[in-house]
Formats: C-alpha cells, sequence, structure tokens
C-alpha cells in the first residue's frame, strides 16, 4: 500500500480538480470511505501511541544490540520492566518482528547413547574388523531408527 498521506491527497484532488466523489476515488484505489475520513482528520503530530512505539522500538533495538544480538522478546521484555515500561511480551516479539529482529535460537540438545559419562559403550567384540574368515563366524548389523507418527521405530 502507498503512502497514507500520498492516498489522502490523491483522493482529495480528485474531488476538486475532477468532482469526483470520495466514494468513488476510495473504491478505484481499494481503500474504504471511513479509512479515507480517518486519515483526512488525522493530526500531522504522531499519535501518543506512535511515540510510545517508537521510543519501546529504541529501547528493544538498543538491548538486542547490547546483548550481542542473541536476546529475544522473553529476555528483553524483563530489562523492559526492570526499566520501568509496562508492556507485554507479545508487543515486544510484535515489534521485534517488524524491525527484523531474532534471538539466538538454544542449541539443539544431541542425544547419544554412548555419550561418554553417561552409559558404558558396549565393547567391541569384532575390533572393527569386518571381514569373517568363514561363514556363520561373524555377525554384526546397523541400527536403523524410522521415524512413524506415533514415535521413533529402530531396527
Amino acid at each position: 500500500m502507498a503512502d497514507p498521506a500520498v492516498l489522502v491527497g490523491v483522493i482529495s484532488d480528485q474531488k476538486t480538480v475532477h468532482s469526483i466523489p470520495y466514494r468513488t476515488s476510495c473504491r478505484a484505489l481499494g481503500v474504504s470511505e471511513a479509512w479515507f475520513y480517518k486519515w483526512r482528520r488525522r493530526p500531522v503530530e504522531p499519535t501518543k501511541r506512535e511515540v510510545r512505539r517508537a521510543a519501546l522500538a529504541e529501547r528493544i533495538r538498543y538491548f538486542f544490540d547490547r546483548s550481542g544480538r542473541t536476546y529475544g522478546s522473553p529476555r528483553i521484555t524483563l530489562d523492559l520492566w526492570e526499566e520501568g515500561w509496562q508492556v507485554s511480551q507479545n508487543t515486544i516479539a510484535e515489534i521485534m518482528a517488524e524491525l527484523g529482529l531474532q534471538g539466538r535460537k538454544p542449541p539443539r540438545r544431541r542425544h547419544s547413547l554412548t555419550r561418554p559419562g553417561k552409559r558404558k559403550t558396549a565393547p567391541d567384540l569384532v575390533r572393527r574388523k569386518f571381514d569373517a574368515i568363514a561363514p556363520n563366524v561373524l555377525w554384526w548389523g546397523d541400527m536403523t531408527e524410522i521415524d512413524t507418527g506415533e514415535g521413533k521405530l529402530y531396527l
């Protein structure tokens, strides 16, 4: 969508220059008449809400940059609460999304069956030599993991 001030100017000009009703111009430009009238009587200076939101966005960017660009909305919300802001975590998340800021995702935890210190590893009875001398002397296998709707299936 174009700049609202420009659209309001175009619609107003159509009325004064060409005597085209506001309703027709609004329909042609794809905006509602209610939107046009709201923007037409809008004050030139920003509203209190817009001023507060701009100040909030500035503080969010400050805390985000100070954290090394790692904090997400939960942690930044706590910092803002300490400063005395009354704001919800969802509002912070929304503003961060508008600004294109995203905190660091926590690292994925690796789950290994043979992590050192957690469980003893199975002894390597084959000693990594998979060539059998004769049939039916050496047996070895491979564990396959299949994701199913009910969980993982191991073969």
